[in-house]
């Protein structure tokens, strides 16, 4: 039945402050997979936001 596949699928994120006690030990395993990911991701754009910031600084001198 359709409704029972839909009710299996995994979530694909979470809420920040959202309850757990009802989310498997698995989900909330994959919740922190894909928070980890999310994680990286975020590093990784301030990592190249940082290194632009250092290239225009090298270049006109440091914001005031």
């Amino acid at each position: 039945m359709i409704i029972d596949e839909e009710a299996r699928k995994r979530s694909t994120g979470h809420e920040l402050g959202c309850e757990l006690s009802a989310i498997s030990a698995d989900e909330l395993r994959h919740r922190i997979s894909l928070l980890e990911t999310e994680i990286d991701r975020i590093r990784a754009e301030i990592d190249r936001k940082e290194a632009g910031r250092k290239a225009a600084d090298s270049l006109f001198g440091p914001r005031s």
